[in-house]
């Protein structure tokens, strides 16, 4: 099968690109013929009102990428057409070039960004919702966007626009939901239910299994607000137990944190920064236990299926998709997201006993090898694949261009 993968590369790498990276690898090693399209958010250049304006109208028709990937597709001649992220150079522009192309489409959704400007359904410290309830006005209010109203109203105006010109319904084949509950928020905005599967994301190279009960909890992430990092580090204030912590990761919380931490004379509460993959992998195989405190819908983080590989358990906020991918006792412990007295009285529970410990991170390794390795997320990603091309093959090659967007115009008012 020949595919092309599109994705727009973030300033930091996250776990979209690492997806779209280890997808592409997967696809390689099959022997399919993988081709990319990717553009680089460091293309982005925002220094003076042109430049600007320029962004804004991009994120909505990126007439520049359209014809790029027009290019691509002559000379690729794929079967199918993968996207990961298309946001802002590449825009939803691309999806009518590919239906003139008469090429199929699939489309992952790593995040909510097709409901929510910011594409995390989190403001000022808790859970909202208000632009699937009211408006996508409401995000222009409160500037949800990088603390931008331009910004949050190019944002609002491309999902708005496209919605109009029924976009996601028509120009996408198939959306992948990494878990159910990121499906089902999607069919609550209106999705057809047959338009969005579910392939959980998988790890790429399995860590094996960790020695030993471990020797202290670890958490992973960017040291930010919606991460929970505050409600995990006042959780050891109310812990009984003198148990370590290690910190890995690095955010604008930082700093505050590590105050908090010297004031409170945490002695065994340990920041180690940002870690690339081997040694990141060595802190896992020594963790007794890793705590996810999110307090935003996470889609999943990828550590935490990294944990299921190493035979950790995870301690998790009963919060979105974690509450549906980890299994309260079981594979790990659920408590109240930003309840700092919940976390602590699971984490004493998982650090005192310790047999429990050691049975669920049996059960941990158990539901990777059932769910997350490559080799079932390659069959679940040629089912949705097959499935596409057969419907698509019925189908004849014609433009599905808005009028005013053939060549590089842009909808406006359409």
């Amino acid at each position: 099968m020949k595919i092309l993968l599109v994705h727009e590369l973030y300033r930091q790498p996250g776990g979209e690109d690492y997806v779209f990276h280890a997808e592409k690898e997967l696809l390689l090693a099959a022997g399919h013929r993988v081709s990319e399209f990717t553009r680089r958010n460091e293309e982005i250049v925002t220094d003076g009102f042109w430049s600007k304006a320029s962004i804004g109208i991009r994120t909505s028709w990126a007439w520049d990428s359209a014809g790029m990937l027009r290019t691509v597709l002559r000379k690729e001649d794929p079967d199918i057409v993968h996207f990961h992220n298309t946001f802002p150079l590449i825009s939803p522009a691309a999806y009518y070039v590919c239906r003139e192309a008469g090429v199929r489409v699939v489309q992952t959704l790593h995040n909510y960004r097709l409901l929510c400007p910011s594409g995390a359904f989190f403001r000022s410290g808790k859970i909202c919702q208000e632009c699937m309830s009211h408006s996508l006005l409401r995000s222009v209010r409160y500037s949800c966007y990088r603390d931008s109203r331009p910004a949050t109203a190019a944002v609002a105006f491309m999902l708005r626009l496209h919605k109009s010109l029924k976009t996601w319904f028509e120009m996408v084949d198939k959306y992948i939901a990494p878990t159910d509950f990121v499906r089902q928020k999607y069919l609550e905005a209106g999705l057809p239910t047959g338009k969005i599967a579910v392939k959980p994301h998988f790890v790429h190279l399995d860590p094996g299994v960790r020695k030993g009960e471990g020797e202290y909890a670890l958490f992973i992430g960017r040291l930010a607000a919606e991460k929970g990092v505050r409600t995990l580090l006042e959780a050891w204030n109310f812990l009984e137990s003198k148990v370590p912590l290690r910190i890995v990761g690095d955010g604008p919380l930082r700093l505050e944190l590590e105050t908090q931490r010297n004031l409170a004379q945490f002695s065994d509460v340990r920041f180690e920064g940002w870690l690339s993959s081997r040694p990141l992998r060595a802190m896992m195989q020594r963790a007794a236990f890793l705590i996810c405190p999110s307090e935003w819908y996470e889609c999943v983080p990828l550590t935490l299926l990294e944990a299921f590989a190493c035979g950790l358990p995870v301690i998790a906020s009963r919060l979105g998709a974690m509450a549906e991918v980890v299994e309260d006792g079981r594979t790990g412990l659920h408590f109240t997201a930003g309840d700092a007295r919940d976390l602590a009285s699971r984490v004493e529970e998982m650090w005192t006993r310790r047999e429990r410990l050691v049975s669920m991170g049996r059960q941990c390794r158990l539901e990777y090898e059932a769910k997350y390795t490559p080799e079932q997320s390659y069959r679940a990603l040629m089912d949705i694949y097959r499935d596409v091309v057969q419907v698509g093959d019925s189908g004849k090659k014609s433009s599905a261009m808005p009028a005013a967007a053939v060549g590089q115009g842009f909808p406006i008012g359409s």
